[in-house]
């Protein structure tokens, strides 16, 4: 069984964006592993495993515009299934 299911992708658009400050910000606040918080003031990628993308699109959509969204399930893809 794979402890972070969901495979979670997405982009953040936006304006004076702190790349430093999202990835504090995942470390304090969700439960997870293999955070990217990469880029630069106006555009971020994010790469996570977690068990509530939700919590992540929230977040991530309070800081600008979200798009390019995947969350894939590895437990399915583990088992091998599709999804």
């Amino acid at each position: 069984m794979i402890e972070y299911k969901f495979d979670t992708q997405l982009l953040i658009e936006g304006e004076n964006l702190d790349e430093d400050a999202i990835h504090d910000y995942f470390m304090g606040h969700f439960q997870g592993d293999c955070l990217l918080a990469i880029g630069d003031e106006e555009l971020i990628k994010i790469h996570y495993h977690t068990n509530e993308p939700w919590k992540v699109l929230e977040y991530c959509a309070s800081l600008g515009e979200i798009h390019d969204i995947i969350i894939e399930n590895m437990q399915r893809q583990a088992d091998g299934l599709h999804g």
